[in-house]
């Protein structure tokens, strides 16, 4: 299992939340899915024989949240 951290500098809402959200946990191999709103972050537990940062990145980014960061 892997964890990473995006930087999310758009995040300002609860409906940030539910958008990232819906768009990361239905995704092969994503385990958890936290939005932290005012840090704008969001923390993904995966696993990284089904699915890769890129993919994860490309679907918050889908919700027209660009990601400034991945640690």
């Amino acid at each position: 299992m892997t964890t990473k951290v995006l930087t999310v500098p758009d995040i300002s809402c609860e409906h940030c939340e539910r958008a990232i959200k819906g768009a990361l946990e239905p995704l092969p191999g994503v385990q958890v899915v936290h939005v932290d709103i005012p840090g704008k972050k969001v923390r993904v537990q995966y696993d990284e024989t089904r699915v890769d940062v890129e993919t994860i990145k490309a679907a918050v980014e889908e919700e027209e949240y660009p990601v400034a960061a991945v640690e």
